[in-house]
């Protein structure tokens, strides 16, 4: 038998309080692979990670959509139809220069760019 636990968001009270504790998140990701969210569909290549969400009934002035070092946060304005908030952790850093964000018929297309990594190895001489 496989048990596959639903992943909810932060309720109200805890989000308003300023409590974020992603640790079910980071277990169930760490367990299963992949990247956590409500992600309908995901292409990963070795520049940037492409993923949809839908949300219809949301406009574009109605979104916001920020990221912060491996973290991507969506949210809609209160006056929004549909309520959504969310923040998601990708599997590393991502670069916000090199994003871009398209809703286009209630379906959102985020393309989250990675940032490259560099080598920070270096050879030590032994005197």
């Amino acid at each position: 038998m496989f048990f596959a636990p639903a992943i909810r968001q932060a309720s109200a009270a805890s989000s308003s309080l300023g409590v974020e504790n992603n640790a079910f998140e980071r277990f169930m990701g760490d367990m299963f692979g992949g990247l956590r969210g409500p992600w309908d569909n995901i292409e990963e290549n070795d520049q940037s990670w492409t993923v949809t969400l839908d949300l219809p009934g949301v406009t574009r002035e109605q979104l916001s959509i920020t990221t912060e070092g491996r973290a991507v946060r969506i949210e809609t304005s209160p006056e929004a139809r549909r309520q959504f908030k969310g923040r998601y952790e990708m599997p590393q850093a991502i670069n916000p220069d090199g994003c871009e964000a398209k809703l286009e018929n209630g379906v959102l297309t985020l393309r989250l760019a990675k940032v490259e990594q560099t080598s920070t190895s270096r050879q030590i001489s032994v005197s």
